[in-house]
C-alpha cells in the first residue's frame, strides 16, 4: 500500500472513530415548529451536533416527532403538507412523505414498532399508518372534538386522544380502531402519559391547571392533581415513581411523586415548556421550552438544572433514542 492510501485508511479509521464518539450517547430530536427543521443532541456533551434535513426544511410547520423503537426511523409530523416525513437515520436522508389527513399534530408508534398514529385535529380522526409498507391501514373517528396529543399504552392495546375543544379523552381499541370509551376531562387536556405497567394514565387539563390520575380499563378518575399554570406535557419515569409536568404558565416543571399523588418540588425552566424526554436510563429529562427556543436538561436525582440547549424556532417536543 503506498503512502496516499495508508494515509487514506489512517484517515477513514479516525474519523470512524471520532463519529463512534459522537454519537455512542443516545440522540435527542427536537422539532422547530416555524424553521421545519429537527435540531439533533448528543446527550453525553448535550449540544447540537446537526439538523435534519441538512439541507431546506421538512416544511413551513412541523410538530410531533416519534422514533421506532429499533432507533432507524425517525417520523416527523409536517402540518403544512397533512403528511408525516420519514427520515432514516443511518443516511439523515427523507424517504418518504406519508399524506394522513387534515391537520395532523400528535403521534405515537405502538410498543411493537409495527403502527403510527396520528392525531388529526379537523377530522376529529386518528389515522394509522402501517410502517412496513408506510401506507395508511385506517382511520379512527373520534367521538371529542380537535384531538391532538395520541398515546399508545405499554401494551399496545389501547390508544388515548386528547381533544382540545370538546375537554374530554378518546378511548380508541386498536384491535378494532373504534373508539369505546370518552373520559370526561375536567377542562382542555392535552399531554397523555401512562404508567409503566398500563394501569395508571396521567392526562394534563391545561385550562385547570391539574393532572387527572385515570384507571385504566374502566377510565374512572382516581385523582385530580394540582399543578402550575398552563399545566400541557406529561413524562413518566421508566420506574413509574415520578410523574413530570409542564407548566407552560409558570415556566417550569412540576415533579409528581406517583406513590402519594403529591407535587414534591417545581423546577424552573424557560419559557412555555411543552413536551419533554428522559434518556432511556432515567438520569436526565430534557424538556422543550417553545418561547425561549432552547432545551432545559434537568438532573433527576437532583431535580437541579445541568444545561441550557440553544435549538430552532418554537421547539415543539424532544424523543431520545
Amino acid at each position: 500500500m503506498n503512502k496516499t492510501l495508508q494515509t487514506a485508511a489512517l484517515l477513514s479509521v479516525v474519523l470512524s472513530t471520532y463519529a463512534f464518539k459522537i454519537y455512542a450517547a443516545p440522540l435527542a430530536y427536537v422539532p422547530n415548529e416555524k424553521d421545519g427543521k429537527v435540531s439533533v443532541i448528543d446527550t453525553a456533551s448535550d449540544k447540537v451536533i446537526y439538523q435534519l434535513p441538512a439541507k431546506g426544511k421538512f416544511g413551513k410547520k412541523i410538530q410531533a416527532v416519534a422514533i421506532q423503537p429499533d432507533g432507524k426511523k425517525l417520523y416527523v409530523v409536517v402540518r403544512d403538507k397533512n403528511a408525516v416525513a420519514v427520515v432514516n437515520l443511518e443516511t439523515h436522508k427523507q424517504e418518504a412523505l406519508v399524506k394522513v389527513g387534515d391537520e395532523p399534530e400528535g403521534i405515537s408508534i405502538s410498543p411493537d414498532g409495527k403502527t403510527l398514529a396520528a392525531c388529526l385535529e379537523e377530522e376529529n380522526a386518528v389515522s394509522f399508518v402501517d410502517l412496513a409498507t408506510v401506507k395508511l391501514s385506517h382511520t379512527a373517528k373520534t367521538q371529542g372534538r380537535n384531538p391532538e396529543h395520541c398515546e399508545y399504552s405499554p401494551q399496545g392495546n389501547w390508544l388515548l386522544a386528547s381533544n382540545e375543544e370538546s375537554g374530554d379523552v378518546d378511548v380508541i381499541d386498536t384491535s378494532t380502531y373504534q373508539s369505546v370509551h370518552l373520559i370526561k376531562a375536567t377542562k382542555h387536556p392535552r399531554g397523555i402519559g401512562f404508567s409503566p405497567n398500563g394501569k395508571l394514565v396521567y392526562i394534563a387539563n391545561e385550562a385547570a391547571n391539574l393532572v387527572e390520575v385515570v384507571s385504566v380499563g374502566d377510565w374512572t378518575i382516581l385523582h385530580r392533581i394540582p399543578v402550575g399554570l398552563r399545566s400541557n406535557g406529561i413524562k413518566v419515569s421508566h420506574d413509574g415513581s415520578r410523574v413530570y409536568v409542564s407548566n407552560g404558565g409558570d415556566h417550569n416543571i412540576s415533579v409528581i411523586d406517583a406513590t402519594n399523588n403529591t407535587v414534591i418540588t417545581t423546577i424552573a425552566v424557560g419559557k412555555r415548556p411543552w413536551n419533554m424526554a428522559l434518556t432511556p436510563d432515567g438520569k436526565k429529562l430534557y424538556v422543550a421550552n417553545g418561547r425561549s427556543n432552547s432545551i432545559s436538561v434537568i438532573d433527576t436525582s437532583t431535580n437541579q438544572i445541568v444545561g441550557e440547549i440553544p435549538v430552532g424556532n418554537l421547539p415543539w417536543g424532544v424523543v431520545i433514542r
